[in-house]
């Protein structure tokens, strides 16, 4: 029988793993430090091959869904999608600052539901940023505006964001009962966050831009991207309506989309296959093994009674209390074994309804508190750093606590009020 000082020398292995993932030393990047820690794990023999193959195995659905996606984005960005949206919305502006922030928080919006909030923060991001430097304006508002946007607006779809497979990857809800459910909340949650940021910044959005920027044309590429992104939101539209999963048909479409642009091209696919991020998928498989080598020591136990503590006997209490607590405890692990946690203990606690959907808001939104929160928020703060920007642990830290507090209150007051009108939601 395990001891409890092979439990006790499992939990720091996971909690050192975590903690190196969210620092980066060296800047090493995470996946280093999350699969270092699970192959120490399997070394020490704390937990048995068989339990790490499973976890991974679990995860395939979500593996095809950020693959996708990945591709997608890719295709997106070479084909000039992302600074084609970005000129527009700077030539549309007609001089005010105030309006492009609007445009641009609307283009985020739009990327973030069609194409999941790693898309807006990790490659809109960049685009935005060219754009608004020509314009000759700070744009630290609009960098701020693409990332707070992709996790505001990341609940509005199931595709909107992986967490949101991850949450519910022992059975996505479909798409009547999804919308029925988040769509109000998802609505308030996209204007308290642009209200505060409005506000926030008004000072640097009182300037003046330069519009007089060279247009920027959409290639056929380009074209070509939007038209297969018009099918892969219809195809997964329709699957989710069915409550199928989303990750293989998405991958199937990119991988169709990708071969397509390839012929009209004459690129080689594989070279875009290159551009995915794969130590990027290994990070997500070794989450899942990290979170399932936790709860092989009972900790899932501890995890149901906090749930069903807050369960009863005031649900309405009960899901403020877990939204802020999941939602500020995303930025102390991440919010992916964060979700994971959760997702493992709704199915062990046969939990649904308001407390499953408090738990996904709370999971996509908390990560607009700190930039630890999200790896696709950290990805865009090293896409910053390329760029010659450094916002800082404060400097987001103070947008932060401002705008995901009261977003995530709006929110689930919102999820309440669907709960209260459609109890069985």
């Amino acid at each position: 029988m395990p001891s409890l000082a092979s439990h006790s020398l499992l939990l720091c292995i996971v909690a050192a793993s975590l903690l190196l993932m969210l620092l980066r030393p060296r800047d090493i990047p995470e996946v280093y430090w999350v699969g270092g820690g699970v192959l120490l794990l399997l070394a020490l023999r704390l937990i048995p091959f068989q339990l790490a193959g499973h976890a991974i195995a679990k995860g395939s659905d979500v593996y095809f869904f950020l693959a996708g996606m990945m591709l997608l984005s890719e295709l997106a960005r070479e084909n000039g999608v992302f600074d084609w949206l970005s000129a527009a919305a700077v030539r549309h502006a007609h001089a005010s600052s105030p309006r492009l922030f609007v445009l641009l928080y609307l283009v985020g919006i739009g990327v973030t539901v069609c194409m999941s909030n790693d898309a807006t923060a990790v490659v809109l991001t960049p685009a935005v940023l060219a754009s608004v430097r020509r314009s000759r304006v700070d744009p630290v508002p609009f960098l701020f505006a693409c990332a707070m946007v992709a996790n505001a607006a990341s609940f509005v779809l199931p595709i909107s964001n992986p967490a949101n497979l991850v949450v519910f990857h022992s059975g996505m809800p479909p798409l009547a009962q999804w919308l029925m459910a988040f769509l109000v909340p998802s609505l308030l949650s996209i204007a308290v966050t642009f209200a505060i940021l409005r506000w926030y910044f008004r000072r640097e959005l009182r300037a003046t831009i330069d519009c007089d920027i060279d247009p920027v044309p959409l290639r056929t590429g380009g074209k070509l991207v939007l038209a297969g992104l018009l099918i892969v939101v219809i195809t997964l539209l329709t699957t989710s309506a069915f409550g199928n999963d989303l990750g293989l048909p998405t991958f199937l479409i990119a991988v169709a989309i990708t071969a397509a642009l390839a012929l009209n091209n004459r690129l080689n696919p594989l070279k875009i296959a290159k551009q995915i991020s794969w130590s990027t998928l290994a990070l997500v498989a070794a989450l899942f093994v990290m979170v399932d080598a936790v709860e092989s020591i009972g900790l899932l136990h501890l995890t149901q009674e906090a749930f069903n503590y807050v369960r009863h006997p005031a649900p309405a209490a009960g899901a403020l209390l877990a939204a802020f607590v999941i939602g500020i405890g995303n930025n102390l692990i991440n919010n992916l074994p964060m979700g994971l946690m959760a997702a493992n203990t709704l199915t062990s606690a046969h939990a649904h309804g308001l407390l499953a959907d408090t738990i996904l808001i709370a999971v996509d939104l908390g990560p607009n508190l700190a930039v630890s929160g999200s790896l696709a928020t950290i990805l865009w703060l090293i896409a910053l750093r390329r760029e010659g920007l450094n916002v800082g642990f404060g400097r987001f830290l103070k947008v932060g606590v401002l705008a995901m507090p009261a977003a995530l209150l709006a929110s689930v007051l919102g999820l309440l009020g669907m709960h209260f009108i459609f109890p069985g939601t």
